[in-house]
Formats: structure tokens, sequence, C-alpha cells
């Protein structure tokens, strides 16, 4: 069910009441390029009408991007990242209240972004890429997601290693956020991701897995983002498009483990597990 009642209706972050299972943050992806979808969102009135879709099926945050990060991808001027995104969050924000969250690594995609409408930041690089990404967080009072990738997309599954992942990404995760801190975004505005499948083997994807609560420990919000990656695929030898059963149970464990956040394509599914897991858990939500 939808919990588009409790957002806020300014351009700051929604304040997340506390709650036994995760928020629902749908992939919103307008490009031609994306490993999940194909570019199947790349159409500015399909993108929209699928945006409709998510919000009627449920979501809590929608993450709208306009630069692929698949492995081996290359980087999106800014000028085309505005280009795709801008208008699609002016039209979700003309309809709805709730988050929007901006999926780039460059600061200015990010600041047209939220003068379009958007009030989160996603940085799959946590402000490595554009130094002045923390300071526009902190001056527009945005909630801001800061990710695990090991390289860039181009390089990043370039055989991964770890001496010991989980200790390495918690390290390099709580050292961003403190930077972030440092720089005047206040610790219940941070977002921390693993970064699932961004520069990780199947071990070390299952491993971070294992691992959800211990990186949920450490006073920030926990997204996790599994959706279709390729490591369900090797798990349950599908294709990216019928992942839907893995990907799911990739939520609900999450959800189990501490996560506030889940990054998903597929909301409607992922919602009802997720609600089910609220009642069991004594939750309604």
């Amino acid at each position: 069910m939808a919990s588009t009642d409790s957002a806020e209706t300014t351009d700051t972050v929604r304040v997340f009441p506390e709650r036994q299972i995760p928020w629902i943050m749908g992939v919103l992806n307008c490009t031609p390029d994306s490993f999940s979808d194909g570019g199947q969102f790349y159409d500015r009135d399909v993108a929209i009408d699928h945006a409709h879709q998510m919000i009627a099926d449920g979501v809590d945050i929608i993450d709208v991007g306009g630069e692929s990060t698949r492995p081996g991808s290359d980087p999106v001027d800014p000028d085309e990242q505005i280009e795709r995104t801008m208008p699609v969050i002016e039209a979700i924000r003309r309809v709805w209240p709730g988050p929007i969250s901006i999926d780039t690594t460059q600061s200015s995609v990010a600041k047209a972004a939220l003068d379009a409408g958007a009030n989160w930041i996603n940085d799959v690089t946590a402000l490595r890429d554009d130094p002045q990404m923390v300071i526009l967080a902190a001056a527009r009072h945005t909630a801001l997601v800061l990710m695990h990738m090991l390289g860039t997309p181009r390089t990043m599954q370039e055989s991964p290693q770890y001496r010991d992942v989980v200790r390495e990404v918690t390290d390099f995760l709580t050292e961003r956020a403190a930077y972030a801190e440092s720089q005047g975004v206040p610790k219940d505005r941070i977002v921390i991701d693993p970064g699932i499948g961004f520069g990780k083997t199947i071990d070390h994807n299952l491993e971070l897995l294992r691992h959800c609560r211990d990186l949920a420990n450490h006073g920030y919000r926990l997204l996790i983002g599994a959706s279709r990656k390729s490591f369900i695929g090797k798990i349950t030898g599908m294709p990216v498009d019928t992942r839907l059963d893995g990907s799911v149970a990739v939520a609900v464990w999450s959800a189990l483990r501490g996560a506030s956040i889940v990054r998903v394509h597929d909301v409607a599914e992922t919602r009802r597990a997720l609600d089910v897991v609220g009642a069991i858990a004594g939750e309604h939500s």
C-alpha cells in the first residue's frame, strides 16, 4: 500500500519515522543503456507514466537517473543528464509530494534536479567525483546517499579484490559519511549504500548481505540496492528481466536485517512482500 500520506511537501527531505520495514526506493532510469531495463524508460512520456505507476504501487522514494552506471559504461555529459531527467522530475513533482532522488555524480546535474523538485542526492562515488556536491547537499538540506564502488563503472568489475570486503566497505562508508558531516550535512540525512554489484564478485555481494545488520549499526540509514543484479542471475540462472523472485528475496532479507531503504525496479511486488513482513512484525505501513 502507498505511504505518501506521511511525505513532506517542502523542499527538504522527509524525516523518516521509525519502522521495522524498509522504505522502497523505485528506480527510474531515463537512459538508453541501463542494464536492468535496456532503455525501456528512455522516452520521456514513458518514464513519467512509469513514475505514476510506481506511485500507485506504493513507492516511497523515486530515484531518477540520466546516466547508466552498469559495468563498462561511459560517463554521460551533465547537460545530457539534465535534459533527460529535469522534465521527468518536474512532472513527478506536479502530482506527488514524496521524496524524489537524483542519481548523479555531478553537482550541476544535482542542482538542476533540486531546482526541478528533487530533494535527495544519490551519489555512487560518495562525493569523490565532484567536490561541489557536498556543498550543494549541505546548502539545500537534502538527503545524501553515499555508495561504495571499487574503481569506476567502466573498470569496477575487472577482477575486484578485497582482503576483508565487509571491513573495507564499512571503513570507506563511515569515512565518507564523517566527511559529509564535517561539511555540514546532518547525520540523520546521510544514507550509506555498500554498492552491491559495484566492484564486487558474487561472494563479495553475499558477504555484504550477510552482514547487513553490522553495516546498519553505525548510526546511518542503510540502503540496499540489489534488484536484478548479476549475482542473482548467477545464483538462479535467470536473465535480467526474470530476476523478480531473487530480487524480492534480497529485499526481504535486508528488511529483516536492519536496512532502512531498498532500491528496487519492481515496486508493487516488493511492496506486497514487505507489507507481509510488516504484518508479521506487528506493523502497519
